[in-house]
């Protein structure tokens, strides 16, 4: 299921956005503050962001350039009441893929979501490969090469590599890798994750043993700072 974090801070604007929005079959997060949204978008997986700009904590210039600064690129749809040309360029300038000035209409608001989903599930160009360090992953050949000598990784380890990538900054629990790499149903233990990210390790950090690619946290999960 879609999962679209909802960013605002006047609780009946959210409510009508989380009612409407489940109606449509997406799966619904609300945040008032902007200090524990821009936490959120890092911790957790979503596929869309929409991001008032006015918010107690942090506004929603400083949660947009937090986001795009730990390598996010999870499609931000900023929400504001105010008209000037200038925030809207600011917006944009930070990182926020679309804009639109309350008061809005609903059926405009799900068109904006679902074109931005569509871009997204499309991919752009600059993504069909990932660097880092020495390694290049080519999602169209389905390939990863090191110092751009083909490496065999197993369907499974490609597809955890895939998974990190696309959520890169943000820490993921062993149980969303299961689900991620493995899928929803799979009964397997913790260390079995434990041990396909040990070979993984192996083939694109340049030393295994102190990795600065894949970082374990304690008692959290992975995180990926390629």
């Amino acid at each position: 299921m879609t999962r679209i974090l909802v960013v605002e801070d006047e609780p009946g604007i959210a409510l009508g956005l989380e009612d409407d929005l489940k109606m449509e079959g997406y799966d619904v997060e609300i945040i008032s503050d902007g200090m524990a949204a821009s936490r959120r978008a890092r911790e957790t997986p979503f596929d869309l962001i929409l991001l008032d700009i006015m918010l107690p904590g942090k506004d929603g210039f400083e949660v947009c350039r937090d986001i795009r600064r730990h390598g996010l690129r999870t499609p931000i749809l900023m929400l504001t009441a105010k008209t000037q040309e200038a925030e809207k360029v600011m917006g944009l300038e930070l990182g926020a893929d679309d804009y639109m000035t309350k008061p809005f209409g609903t059926r405009e608001l799900r068109a904006r979501i679902k074109a931005l989903l569509r871009r997204a599930a499309a991919g752009d160009p600059e993504t069909e490969c990932y660097r880092f360090g020495e390694v290049e992953v080519d999602f169209q050949r389905g390939e990863l090469r090191r110092n751009g000598i083909p490496v065999e990784l197993t369907p499974i380890e490609f597809k955890l590599l895939s998974l990190f990538i696309r959520s890169r900054g943000r820490v993921l629990s062993r149980d969303r890798l299961l689900a991620g790499a493995w899928g929803a149903d799979t009964f397997a233990s913790d260390r079995i994750v434990d041990n396909h990210i040990a070979n993984l390790r192996k083939k694109i950090e340049p030393d295994p043993g102190n990795p600065q690619f894949l970082r374990n946290l304690r008692g959290l999960g992975y995180r990926f700072d390629g």
